[in-house]
C-alpha cells in the first residue's frame, strides 16, 4: 500500500507541470477555449509547417543516425576481440563528462568548414555525436546479452557475420533499438540550445525556436498563453510515443542496463 501511494505521488508530482500547461493552453480572458493555439499556429513568430516540418526531419535524421551508428558500434563492441577496444569505448563514454555547450562553438566552426552551418543535417550530426555514449552502452549491453551459441548457428547455417546482424541478432536487441531511438528522438524534439546556436536563418528553425520567439507585437511582451499552448503541441508527440512503445522501453532499458 505504501508503494503504491508513492508511486501515486509520485505521478502526480511529475505530471502537475504538464498538466499545468495544459490548462493554462485552454484559458483566456474570457473562460476557456482554443484562442491560445489559433494564435500560435497564424500570428508571425509563431509555430508554422516550416517549423514542424524542420523538427521532423531533424528527428528522423538524429534517430537514424544514431540507430546505424549505434547498433554497428554496438556490435563491434560487444561481439569482437581488437587492440584497444576498451580504451576507445571508455574514450566514447568520456563524452558524457563534457558539457556539451562548452563546444558547441568548436563544432559550430567545424561544420562551417564541412559546409553544414546553418543546416539541418549538421545539427543533426551534433546530435547524434551528443547520443552516441548512451546509444553505444545500451547496444553493446543489448548484444552481449544475446548467447553467443545463436550467432555461432547462424554463421554455420551459411551466414555471413553481416547477414547474421541483420536478420537474427537485430530481432533479438529490438527492445534496445526501441530504447535508443526513443531516447534519440526525445532529445532531438526538445533540444533548445544546439538549433539557437548552430541555426540562423528563420527558416531553418525547428519548433523549440519558434516557441521560445513567440512574442506578442507590442512592448515586446512574451504571449505566455501562447508559449503554454506551444509545450503541449510539443509535448503530445512525445507522450503518444512514450506510451506506444512503454513495453519495449522498459524491456530495453533493463536488458540493457543491468549487464556490464
Amino acid at each position: 500500500m505504501i508503494n503504491r501511494i508513492t508511486g501515486a505521488a509520485l505521478a502526480i508530482l511529475f505530471l502537475f507541470p504538464l498538466l499545468w500547461s495544459g490548462w493554462a493552453s485552454v484559458r483566456t480572458d474570457s473562460g476557456f477555449g482554443f484562442e491560445n493555439y489559433t494564435r500560435l499556429f497564424t500570428e508571425d513568430g509563431g509555430i508554422g509547417f516550416q517549423q514542424i516540418w524542420n523538427s521532423v526531419v531533424v528527428s528522423a535524421l538524429t534517430v537514424a543516425g544514431t540507430l546505424l551508428v549505434s547498433t554497428l558500434g554496438g556490435y563491434a563492441f560487444g561481439r569482437f576481440r581488437f587492440p584497444g577496444r576498451d580504451v576507445l569505448f571508455l574514450l566514447t563514454l568520456a563524452i558524457l563528462m563534457v558539457p556539451y555547450a562548452t563546444i558547441l562553438i568548436a563544432l559550430y566552426v567545424l561544420l562551417g568548414w564541412l559546409g553544414l552551418d546553418d543546416s539541418l543535417v549538421g545539427l543533426s550530426l551534433v546530435l547524434i555525436m551528443f547520443q552516441l555514449p548512451f546509444s553505444l552502452f545500451m547496444m553493446r549491453n543489448s548484444f552481449e546479452a544475446i548467447p553467443k551459441e545463436l550467432e555461432e548457428s547462424a554463421l554455420v547455417d551459411g551466414c555471413t557475420t553481416f547477414t547474421a546482424l541483420t536478420r537474427i541478432l537485430l530481432r533479438v536487441v529490438r527492445p534496445g533499438l526501441v530504447t535508443v531511438s526513443l531516447f534519440a528522438f526525445l532529445v532531438s524534439w526538445n533540444e533548445f540550445f544546439a538549433p539557437l546556436i548552430l541555426l540562423n536563418s528563420t527558416d531553418q528553425f525547428t519548433m523549440t525556436l519558434a516557441v521560445v520567439n513567440m512574442r506578442t507585437a507590442t512592448h515586446g511582451s512574451i504571449d505566455y498563453a501562447a508559449l503554454e499552448a506551444g509545450v503541449v503541441v510539443m509535448a503530445v508527440p512525445c507522450l503518444l510515443l512514450f506510451a506506444f512503445m512503454q513495453r519495449s522501453y522498459v524491456r530495453g532499458f533493463m536488458s540493457g542496463a543491468l549487464r556490464g
